[in-house]
């Protein structure tokens, strides 16, 4: 019977799958962590979250709601109350104003986030703009939708920030939406008020969407956060993604939320109601306390983040890697083009030869090819020790 369906396709059940699925490649960020794992002594400056543990207080609650019961569906919107505390948060940090009621779903992580924004809005051929360099889902979900990726570079040169001609050319009549996130994931870098401000005449002027990931907003150094949708007129046409992952060091709990206008909230709520149902209720009561009594450990973690982003980015720059500094989230991007070979080369020899993972910047899209991702989410001893690794490293070429 083996041999039979091995001559005859047609009755081959591994053609039954997806193109899409199959066309999809493997990420690029999971190739190096593999890796990682089966070095015990590798130092790793790959990993892309908090390398401190959920605040004690939050965790306390998460227990708690387990002990008290909360342990059924909640509405698909989300607890009610952790729905409003968000519409505050929004409010009181960000300026940004949304109705508790039908402008804001709790979600699986920004991922689901992003998935549902996607699916409200992609017809097939329709074409979202991707900001790159960007984290590795993104044209990845847009593809799976029948959607068309359309990548717009953004350059080291440039300081990573946004061409708005680059931009503009980019635009057809099939374009739906801007994608983009910022802080940055991987560069570290973001988008200031007055660029944000072109983009979103851009966005009004060409009748499109906005979807701006923001999770990692509450991690700046220089200059408070600023949200594209807190200009006039791009309410109305921004999905605003953000969750407690990265601020609260909360990646296991998979909470997150969208906030936009109503007529688009509608139809990914009905999405989720079919996909997801509703985000864990454990997770929501946590995120209740991170929200009530949060703050305090937030500000610690990004004053240690501080601290690292100094020591990192001085120090790539010293020893000839030319890094920029990291405005917010917990990357650096340094530029190993000096060195004459490709981010995956470079990263493959790193950690056979000085064992430091950092991760290619080609994963995060073609404009990252002459970078390393660096992830200072790690002890300042681990990072210590990692560049002088790698300045090993590079000594020996």
């Amino acid at each position: 019977m083996e041999k039979s369906l091995k001559k005859n396709k047609s009755q081959d059940p591994s053609q039954l799958v997806s193109q899409s699925g199959k066309m999809i490649k493997p990420s690029g960020i999971r190739e190096f962590f593999d890796i990682v794992y089966s070095m015990p002594d590798c130092i790793s400056l790959g990993v892309g979250e908090p390398d401190f543990v959920t605040p004690w207080r939050i965790s306390d609650s998460g227990i708690f709601s387990i002990k008290d019961g909360y342990t059924h569906y909640t509405s698909n919107r989300g607890v009610p109350e952790l729905v409003r505390m968000i519409s505050e948060y929004l409010n009181t940090k960000y300026n940004l104003d949304y109705n508790p009621e039908n402008e804001i779903i709790v979600t699986m992580g920004v991922s689901q986030g992003l998935d549902l924004a996607l699916r409200s809005i992609i017809n097939p051929g329709d074409e979202i703009i991707v900001i790159e360099p960007c984290y590795v889902s993104y044209g990845a979900n847009i593809s799976m939708l029948n959607g068309v990726p359309v990548i717009v570079p953004t350059l080291f040169k440039d300081g990573f920030k946004i061409d708005p001609d680059r931009l503009k050319k980019a635009i057809t009549p099939k374009t739906k939406a801007i994608l983009m996130n910022y802080p940055s994931n991987p560069t570290g870098l973001t988008f200031p008020e007055e660029l944000l401000k072109e983009v979103g005449q851009i966005a009004i002027k060409n009748n499109i969407l906005v979807i701006s990931d923001e999770i990692y907003s509450a991690i700046t150094y220089d200059k408070p956060h600023f949200s594209i949708a807190s200009l006039p007129e791009m309410k109305e046409r921004t999905i605003v993604l953000n969750g407690f992952s990265k601020s609260h060091a909360m990646t296991g709990w998979r909470l997150g939320y969208a906030a936009g206008p109503k007529y688009i909230m509608d139809i990914m709520l009905k999405i989720h109601q079919y996909t997801g149902l509703c985000a864990p209720s454990i997770s929501q009561y946590a995120a209740i306390e991170a929200l009530q009594s949060g703050d305090q450990e937030v500000e610690k973690m990004v004053s240690e983040y501080t601290r690292r982003r100094n020591y990192i980015s001085r120090t790539f720059n010293d020893i000839g890697l030319p890094c920029l500094t990291p405005e917010g989230a917990f990357y650096a991007f340094p530029d190993i083009s000096g060195t004459g070979m490709s981010s995956r080369d470079f990263a493959i020899n790193l950690i056979n030869e000085q064992k430091v993972a950092v991760v290619p910047g080609g994963a995060f899209g073609e404009s990252g090819i002459n970078h390393i991702r660096c992830s200072f989410a790690t002890s300042m001893e681990n990072i210590k020790t990692a560049l002088e690794r790698i300045k090993v490293f590079l000594n020996n070429k």
